[in-house]
Parts: C-alpha cells; sequence; structure tokens
C-alpha cells in the first residue's frame, strides 16, 4: 500500500525520473530485428515504450497501476494519432485479469525487481501464461546486491524465471551505481 502511494505521489508532484520520456536502445534494437504482433509494457508509466512499440507496428497495451500515468499515456497517444494501436489501462501486474490474451511481446523496466516471495511466482505465473509460443520477454531490473540483499530482483528469483522461459541474453551494467541488468527470454514452444 505504501509502495503505491509512493508512485501514485510521484506521478501528481512531478516527473518520476524513471520516466525519462526515452526509450531504451535495448527495445528499439529488439523491435528493428522482429516482425511486429502483440504487445504488452507492464509498469508502462506515461506510456513512451508503449508508443514505440506502436510505431514500429505492433498491436501495443499498456499496463500501470498509478490511473493518473495511464491518462498521460493516453493523451500521448491520442496525440500521435495512435488511438487504433494502443491501449492503456490501470491494474497490478501481479493479477493475472490485467493479461488480456496472449502476447509476443512482454516488456517490465522496472516492475520486476520490486517482487518478492509469493509475488515472484505469480508474476512468472502471468507471464508465461500469456506469452505465446516463441514469444519474448524483455527485462529491466535492479538486482539485488551479490549477498541477495538490497533492493532489486534477486539471482533466486531470475533463476525462477528461467523454469518457465529460456534465458537468451543477459547484459549486466549499472545505473547510478546500482547493479542491473537487460534480459530477454524466450517461451519455447
Amino acid at each position: 500500500m505504501a509502495r503505491k502511494l509512493f508512485f501514485t505521489l510521484t506521478y501528481w508532484f512531478g516527473n518520476p525520473p524513471w520516466d525519462s520520456g526515452i526509450t531504451p536502445p535495448e527495445l528499439i534494437r529488439y523491435l528493428e530485428k522482429n516482425r511486429p504482433g502483440r504487445a504488452l509494457d507492464l509498469g508502462c508509466g506515461t506510456g513512451t515504450n508503449v508508443i514505440t512499440i506502436a510505431e514500429h507496428g505492433w498491436l501495443a497495451e499498456g499496463v500501470d497501476y498509478v490511473p493518473r500515468a495511464v491518462r498521460v499515456a493516453r493523451r500521448k497517444a491520442r496525440k500521435r494519432n495512435l488511438d487504433d494501436r494502443v491501449k492503456f489501462r490501470a491494474g497490478d501486474v501481479l493479477s493475472p485479469t490485467v493479461f488480456q490474451g496472449k502476447y509476443d511481446l512482454i516488456l517490465d523496466i522496472g516492475c520486476f525487481h520490486s517482487f518478492s516471495g509469493d509475488n515472484v511466482d505469480r508474476y512468472i505465473e502471468n507471464i508465461s501464461s500469456h506469452l505465446v509460443n516463441g514469444g519474448s520477454m524483455l527485462l529491466y531490473a535492479h538486482l539485488a546486491g551479490s549477498s541477495g540483499t538490497g533492493h532489486g530482483a534477486s539471482e533466486e528469483s531470475l533463476k525462477k524465471m528461467v523454469e518457465k522461459l529460456t534465458l537468451v541474453k543477459r547484459v549486466d551494467g549499472e545505473e547510478s551505481a546500482r547493479p542491473s541488468a537487460w534480459l530477454e527470454f524466450k517461451k519455447e514452444g
């Protein structure tokens, strides 16, 4: 509850640093190399990446649990005349009801790393149940410290993802001196 309040207030009283308005090059490269299909952005914020995905020919959906962010995303899409290619809705990515059908691409930049315990299992089950065979999951996450402590995705939670999806690529890095990683998973058919 406190986390949702924090995110809601951040969108009301400023520009969240994580919602930069810039699509990461990792996503651009993926879109340039893959045929368009149906995509879902989990924790879409104000829709920057959903709009980019749609502009590359995909049908794109975005989910965020901050209604204000979703409203801003809808306005941005309307201004770009993308209403027929994008959908946005407020919802919790841990709920299977936010997933509407199957997706060729699921994108998560910054949600997964905030989950632990049963929420990791719930999240992974939602992803694997709604990704088509041959579909991709692109994940950017801050990583927990090497001892498994601190805020971020633990190596244990990433191993759970690999139990359901095949890890295609992992690039470790740092953002603001915090360990992070870009991961690409595939659902094998």
